[in-house]
């Protein structure tokens, strides 16, 4: 598996940033790239694999406590 295409930093942003944040840059993304969001806000780890469900898009994983990599599924 190859990394993420871009990293999109939002430590020390509290909920519902992150997630508006990644609403905004995944689309200009082409289908099948990584975006890694950077996120210290607890609810991060609920907020961004319910929105992947919600929206269709695949949430690959969490490399690390802080870090959340989401697929873009489809254009």
């Amino acid at each position: 598996m190859t990394g993420p295409a871009e990293v999109l930093d939002c430590l020390g942003q509290r909920c519902p940033l992150p997630v508006i944040a990644l609403a905004r840059r995944l689309p200009d993304l082409p289908a099948g790239a990584v975006l890694r969001v950077l996120a210290d806000d607890p609810a991060a780890a609920v907020d961004i694999p319910a929105w992947c469900r919600m929206r269709g898009q695949e949430f690959v994983g969490r490399p690390s406590p802080t870090a959340f990599d989401v697929r873009r599924a489809h254009p």
